[in-house]
């Protein structure tokens, strides 16, 4: 059965040619965006790098809360006792991970927040450090420790190995 065309009452239909060269702007344009520098976390972050056990989840666990405070971590699962040492921050002072962020080593589970200070007041120091790991601390904390907190303080280290406290935690007022 053959019907006979319509003719069409709308507007015809742009040919290839004109409708690349309508698009083809708005999409270098778009292009030329997505290049653009970004100020995500990633471009904006300070660059931490991580020296732990492969098997340790707390330290994983303070490699996560750095990350969520905006530093980016590079880490090594390599062990952390030579790296202390060579680093020069006495063994007593030791945990289980050792960090290097903007010249200062950064010894167990220091809470971003600090770090953040020692990078803003840098004083002349070693770094710091979290001897051991208190319960409580970032990466030592939460549910898995029945949200427990015992009081810690956390030490500026000088060059020479002498320590002062830079910040306390979980301290119960003294009445």
């Amino acid at each position: 059965m053959n019907t006979p065309l319509t003719p069409r009452t709308s507007r015809a239909q742009p040919t290839r040619r004109q409708w690349l060269t309508a698009a083809l702007p708005l999409v270098g344009a778009g292009l030329a965006i997505a290049l653009l520098p970004t100020t995500t976390p990633a471009a904006t972050s300070t660059p931490v790098e991580v020296w732990k056990d492969p098997n340790c989840g707390c330290c994983q666990d303070w490699v996560d809360h750095m990350q969520a405070h905006g530093f980016a971590v590079k880490v090594h699962a390599t062990g952390n006792n030579a790296v202390r040492a060579r680093l020069g921050l006495p063994q007593k002072l030791g945990s289980c991970h050792t960090a290097l962020v903007g010249g200062y080593v950064v010894e167990g589970h220091v809470p971003a927040s600090d770090v953040r200070k020692l990078l803003q007041q840098k004083p002349k120091a070693l770094g710091l450090a979290v001897p051991g790991m208190p319960v409580g601390s970032p990466g030592m904390d939460g549910a898995v420790y029945g949200d427990r907190r015992d009081p810690y303080d956390l030490l500026l280290v000088a060059h020479d190995g002498s320590t002062r406290v830079f910040n306390s935690y979980n301290k119960k007022a003294s009445t």
